[in-house]
Parts: C-alpha cells; sequence; structure tokens
C-alpha cells in the first residue's frame, strides 16, 4: 500500500490518505476507536490531498503569527535561552562564575564537600548526614554558614 508522506495532524483532520494499484482510499478511527478504511473515488482522494496540503498550510501561517502575538512563560524561557549574549554580559557571567569558584575555593574542607553535595548533587540534609556518619543539624548548620561564608567573600570583591 502506498502511503502518502506523513504530514502533521491535528483534532481536525485526523485520518490517512493510502493508494493502492490505483484504488485510493482514506483511514481513520471511528468513535469505537477502531480503524476504519474507506475506498473512495480518485477526485475525492485528490480534493482531500488538496484539503491536507491548505491546512497544513494554514496550521504553519497561525503557528508563526501566534508566536508573535501571545507571549507564554515558555517561549520566553526559550527566547530567552536562545538569545546570544552579548561581550560584556558574556565575560560579567564568566567573571561571576570565577569569583564564586574562588569564594568555595576559600571554605574548609568538609563544608566545601557538604555545600557540593547539597546543591550540585541534590542531595538531601539527612543523606548527607547519614553518610557522613553525623546529624542532620550538623550538616544543616555546616551549609549555611559556608553559603554566609560565601556571601561575606563576595561582597568583600
Amino acid at each position: 500500500m502506498d502511503k502518502r508522506p506523513k504530514r502533521r495532524k491535528d483534532k481536525y483532520n485526523p485520518y490517512t490518505l493510502c493508494s493502492e494499484k490505483g484504488r485510493y482510499y482514506v483511514y481513520f478511527v471511528d468513535v469505537n476507536n477502531r480503524i476504519q478504511m474507506v475506498e473512495v473515488s480518485k477526485s475525492v482522494f485528490e480534493t482531500f490531498n488538496i484539503f491536507e496540503l491548505e491546512d497544513i498550510s494554514q496550521m504553519n501561517e497561525y503557528d508563526r503569527h501566534l508566536e508573535h502575538s501571545e507571549v507564554y512563560e515558555h517561549t520566553l524561557h526559550k527566547k530567552k535561552d536562545s538569545r546570544e549574549w552579548s561581550l560584556e554580559e558574556y565575560f560579567e557571567n564568566v567573571q561571576i562564575t570565577e569569583n564564586l569558584h574562588m569564594a568555595i575555593s576559600k571554605l574548609p574542607e568538609v563544608q566545601k564537600r557538604r555545600l557540593n553535595k547539597y546543591y550540585f548533587e541534590e542531595k538531601t540534609f539527612d543523606e548527607i548526614a547519614l553518610e557522613e556518619g553525623c546529624t542532620y543539624q550538623c550538616v544543616q548548620r555546616s551549609v549555611y554558614r559556608a553559603v554566609e561564608k560565601i556571601k561575606n567573600i563576595l561582597k568583600k570583591l
């Protein structure tokens, strides 16, 4: 069976066009969720084919205009992430990152390790306490103090 190229579907054109040995068919799912195959004439087949192509064109046109006319949080994030940074923004970001690494490097080893586990490995205070054989409060206090030390170091820069 010669299937048509895969085309964009939506709830308004839920059918598939096929042809085989000069015969033309339309496949669709009925209300009982069963696939139905109906043989149609060539003119009906071509009409459906033209309709699909026009429908695709209209959906694409709508999508292009919708993107420009409506603003949603997820589209803003996508645009924000895709935009190019200016040279100043890039170097400012690099400088902030370097300052943060430098501040973390000045922490005692225990605080560095716990900070890394909590923020970068996304472990809970309980998990860290269990790994290190200490209490929840000890780990929590250590991480909070590390954050305060980092803030103080960064303020001085």
